[in-house]
């Protein structure tokens, strides 16, 4: 089994900023071919990907909305994932889950991830 804690969401206002961080614990986590990902979920609406890296970090992908303004990061030996988000717009407004895939590359999809955490909420207010 493996467990995701987020933290690090809240209210700010549009252009602001947040640090999101996502720490994972278990037993089998320590694969060196895990892939981490962040997806956010809006009221009304599907849970839509965000961004993903892969084991080493040499490797990210973002949802076209977001290229330039978050970014994706991890600390293996801490076993955090993080996702700063700059330049935040009222539209990024939703709950951001961590998502882990134990033998993934980084993939948009929802359904490659088999682990999920409980999300924190991001409110940004125009």
């Amino acid at each position: 089994q493996v467990q995701l804690v987020e933290s690090g969401g809240g209210l700010v206002q549009a252009g602001g900023s947040l640090r999101l961080s996502c720490a994972a614990s278990g037993r089998t986590f320590n694969s060196n071919a895990n892939a981490m990902a962040w997806f956010r979920q809006a009221p009304g609406k599907e849970r839509e990907f965000v961004a993903a890296i892969n084991w080493s970090g040499a490797n990210t992908f973002y949802q076209d909305s977001v290229k330039g303004r978050f970014s994706i990061s991890r600390d293996n030996a801490k076993n955090t994932v993080y996702l700063q988000m700059n330049s935040l717009k009222p539209e990024d407004t939703a709950v951001y889950y961590c998502a882990a895939d134990l033998w993934g590359h980084g993939s948009r999809t929802v359904n490659s991830y088999e682990y999920w955490g409980q999300g924190t909420q991001v409110t940004v207010s125009s």
